[in-house]
């Protein structure tokens, strides 16, 4: 366990993809969501969008491979190449890496959809979870009710 936090933490130091390293954002979001893996990985929540002065929600879930345990995420982050509200919703493909025990935790989230717009999420983790691996995502505008 202790070798998995070490490489856990040497990924923490992480560049961001050389597009976005020069780009400023262009919305922020904030998400809740519930994620369990074992081996294979499942997750789902809902978040708010804030793009050019207004707020809109949506909904996300995924399956994945990587990770075992479960836990709480809440993030908080970028969003890059969104020229258009249209672009936000959609299938992502998931880069992620973190540990959860307890209340201490670290990691990131960094997702991509093909219209090219990139999050990058400073995820807070609460539960036991050891995550490193991918996941497809689909985020859907609206709060699912």
């Amino acid at each position: 366990m202790a070798a998995c936090v070490m490489a856990l933490a040497a990924c923490s130091q992480q560049q961001p993809p050389p597009s976005e390293a020069t780009t400023p954002p262009s919305a922020t979001v904030d998400l809740q969501e519930m994620q369990a893996a074992y081996i294979g990985s499942g997750s789902a929540g809902s978040g708010v969008l804030h793009y050019q002065g207004q707020s809109y929600p949506f909904t996300i879930g995924g399956l994945g491979i990587g990770g075992i345990g479960a836990s709480s995420i809440e993030a908080r982050g970028d969003v890059y190449n969104l020229s258009s509200l249209s672009q936000f919703a959609g299938p992502y493909a998931e880069g992620r890496y973190g540990f959860a025990f307890g209340i201490h935790s670290s990691g990131d989230l960094w997702l991509r959809n093909k219209a090219g717009v990139v999050m990058h999420l400073y995820a807070k983790r609460e539960g036991l979870m050891l995550s490193l691996g991918g996941s497809a995502v689909v985020i859907t505008m609206g709060n699912g009710s």
